[in-house]
């Protein structure tokens, strides 16, 4: 084999003979020392849905990767379910556990010199967590994709788990009976897999199969089906190529793969939080990408899609009509994909896409024609101004008002703004401020599905804004406007926002201010102090120490010994 990493564990002569008995203790025989050493990141838990059916993936990627000749060792990676912590104090670790599944997965491969890593994922942020160790690693790597949910069913509609959410507001605001919110409960989540829209998981594994992590057709797969199994097993056998060939992950995961990663992103109408995790793995690549370069490839590609949680269809029935491919083909034909990309199969983007064809089947509407998209372009807007000297991202599919001016309701936390909603304190015009929830604030920015879809769920979708240093769900759909940097924690001037100021979002101008003075705000600012941390020690304390703004992808390692 090509690479020499493992040499330490099978030259070295007497040395190693302590390290070879523990690995015999483990199961190998005198032929596995001189296979590669490929590690399997087994993100399986009962925790959430979205993992349940990770652990007979990992099973048969084991099987696979013996049968194809190298010797796979197992290990855990944790995940923490956003659906269930949402609207809690628990949503704080979600973010953070980004960086808990990158540091694992380093520093397993690493301490134990592993030839290569199948990392698997579920829940939103195993995906990226897996991504961002694979490029600080560098091995030969591939990411498999637990699968997504199929939709649920209730009185004729299909639901996902955001059908939930928007029954509480419903049902708070007089429009649903607790008998259908209890009917809605039961039957939104079938079974096993990641949310069934196109929120952040299919998101990212989407982004993942156009930057050629992935294989091909994989990242649409339902966790129930057999082609799960199918997909784990074949990715096991790409996997012991490209480590006999050397194929490496920053060799893929370039400049010009982030720009297919989200150009697909743009097309298939993909979650808010894609922006977050693509600039933090383009740093853990060392890849220059900016929120700047974000806006430019919205401007660029339009949304082909009609995918929930903005549009009617779910993610198994976007796979069954041809998927992330058709819709890669159709951008290559378009020359919005760089088709010469490589991927860990060997073979070019180009390449993989041969026999996909160029337009979409014509009995569905799932994917349409660039002749008719459901946006001309991008959803995923830069938005910039007093308010977010530094950036800010904003959802702009679905919203039947692109600017909203209104007097701004201030809350210092999601917890204030719930229950306002919830006590019908909040109007048509009204622009919410929820601060104090960024990286550093919260710490981990919490996502702000349980308030958007209270707003929705009440009838205010259209009619009201939301803006936050937090983030927000995939699922998330609406006037709002997430990632405001600078943060309201480390002296944004969205912390200087006084209940009843003008505020104004638009997204055709890519503004986001208020409607304060240059003094006024100068004012303010010498009136405010920092609040104390929220937390001191532990995992949340350490990560608001070290976390970067959202303008960078909140990483904890940028650039930790140049300051």
């Amino acid at each position: 084999m090509a690479d020499n990493r493992r040499s330490r564990v099978t030259t070295e002569g007497l040395a190693r003979t302590p390290n070879r008995a523990m690995m015999r203790a483990a199961g190998f025989g005198d032929e596995d020392f001189s296979k590669p050493i490929v590690g399997v990141g087994n993100a399986h838990s009962t925790i959430t849905p979205c993992n349940l059916g990770i652990g007979a993936q990992a099973e048969r990627a084991s099987d696979a990767l013996r049968s194809a000749g190298a010797m796979p060792v197992m290990f855990g990676t944790i995940t923490i379910s956003d659906g269930i912590s949402m609207g809690t104090e628990g949503m704080k670790y979600s973010l953070v556990s980004r960086e808990v599944i990158a540091d694992s997965i380093e520093t397993v491969c690493n301490g134990q010199s592993l030839d290569g890593v199948l990392a698997t994922g579920g829940c939103d942020k195993n995906m990226p967590g897996a991504m961002i160790a694979i490029a600080r690693l560098n091995i030969p790597a591939i990411f498999v994709y637990g699968g997504t949910i199929k939709p649920g069913h209730y009185k004729g509609k299909d639901l996902t788990i955001v059908s939930a959410f928007e029954a509480v507001g419903e049902a708070a605001a007089g429009r649903l009976s607790d008998d259908d919110l209890k009917g809605v409960e039961m039957n939104a989540c079938p079974g096993a897999g990641s949310c069934g829209g196109m929120y952040t998981a299919n998101t990212m594994s989407s982004a993942f199969e156009a930057m050629g992590m992935s294989l091909m057709g994989s990242s649409t797969v339902s966790a129930v089906d057999e082609e799960s199994h199918t997909v784990a097993a074949r990715s096991a056998e790409v996997l012991v190529d490209a480590i006999h060939h050397q194929r490496l992950p920053r060799d893929i995961m370039t400049r010009k793969a982030f720009e297919n990663g989200l150009s697909l992103l743009m097309a298939v109408g993909g979650s808010t939080n894609a922006v977050l995790h693509f600039l933090a793995i383009a740093n853990a690549c060392e890849v220059d990408l900016s929120i700047d370069d974000i806006e430019r490839i919205r401007r660029q590609v339009p949304v082909l899609c009609d995918l929930k949680p903005s549009g009617r269809y779910v993610t198994s029935e976007f796979h069954d009509v041809g998927g992330t491919p058709q819709v890669m083909k159709m951008l290559l034909a378009k020359g919005l994909l760089h088709g010469e990309c490589m991927t860990i199969t060997g073979q070019t983007i180009e390449e993989l896409l041969a026999e996909v064809p160029e337009t979409p089947p014509a009995d569905q509407d799932i994917i349409r024609g660039f002749d008719n998209p459901m946006y001309p372009e991008g959803h995923l807007a830069i938005l910039r101004g007093n308010l977010a000297e530094g950036g800010a991202v904003a959802k702009i599919s679905g919203i039947k008002n692109r600017r909203i001016e209104g007097p701004a309701r201030v809350f210092d936390s999601e917890e204030l703004a719930m229950e306002a909603i919830l006590d019908d304190q909040i109007r048509a015009g009204d622009v919410l401020i929820i601060r104090y929830e960024g990286p550093v604030g919260g710490p981990g920015m919490r996502e702000m599905l349980a308030p958007t879809s209270a707003i929705i769920g009440r009838g205010l979708g259209d009619s009201v804004g939301l803006i936050t240093d937090g983030r927000f769900s995939g699922g998330t759909y609406g006037m709002v406007v997430g990632h405001v940097a600078p943060e309201a924690a480390t002296g944004g001037n969205i912390g200087l926002v006084e209940e009843g100021d003008t505020v104004v979002i638009d997204a055709d101008q890519n503004l986001l201010e208020v409607k304060v003075d240059t003094a006024t705000l100068d004012a303010r600012r010498a009136q405010w102090t920092p609040r104390p941390p929220n937390y001191r020690r532990g995992v949340l304390g350490k990560f608001a120490k070290l976390v970067s703004s959202a303008s960078y992808g909140a990483v904890t390692d940028k650039d930790l010994f140049d300051h």
